[in-house]
């Protein structure tokens, strides 16, 4: 089993591509296109762990797209999750997650919320660059997870 990490996904949601200059013409192309791109890299018994914001729309359409995905996921709620992805089954985590001295969160924590020693890993900001972690937004990963050895390769090169 490996680890992934993710965020800012935000299936069905065609505004997105405006608001983030992502490369995409149409939800239904970019959802394809992220679905396509998690599963090359992600397998079925993997983990991954979602930042927010996974889509909008019916949770028919959010469990459509859910059982499409490789791999269980666990979503850290984001603001644009709402009632219909709360009800789609997914291992549901409000607030952050704390694994060794990563703090994994939707949005990024201020420099004085993060302890000595910890690096703070996070979603919200698409492209943009982070200021007091490392943003994981799809925008900033290819559209596709990153798995967690990755994910130790930017923290070294942030380090230096």
């Amino acid at each position: 089993m490996k680890i992934f990490i993710t965020s800012d996904t935000h299936f069905s949601h065609g505004n997105i591509i405006g608001y983030t200059g992502r490369p995409f013409k149409t939800a239904e192309e970019m959802d394809n296109e992220i679905i396509k791109r998690w599963d090359k890299k992600v397998g079925k018994d993997d983990l991954v762990i979602h930042l927010g914001d996974f889509g909008l729309g019916s949770k028919e359409e959010i469990i459509g797209i859910k059982n499409q995905l490789n791999g269980t996921i666990i979503l850290l709620k984001g603001n644009h999750d709402h009632k219909s992805t709360r009800e789609a089954g997914f291992i549901l985590i409000k607030g952050a997650l704390e694994i060794g001295k990563i703090i994994f969160s939707h949005s990024p924590l201020l420099k004085e919320d993060i302890p000595k020693g910890f690096i703070n890993v996070h979603g919200h900001i698409h492209e943009k660059e982070s200021f007091n972690g490392i943003n994981v937004s799809v925008e900033k990963t290819g559209y596709a997870p990153i798995s967690l050895e990755e994910l130790s390769e930017i923290i070294k090169e942030k380090a230096k």
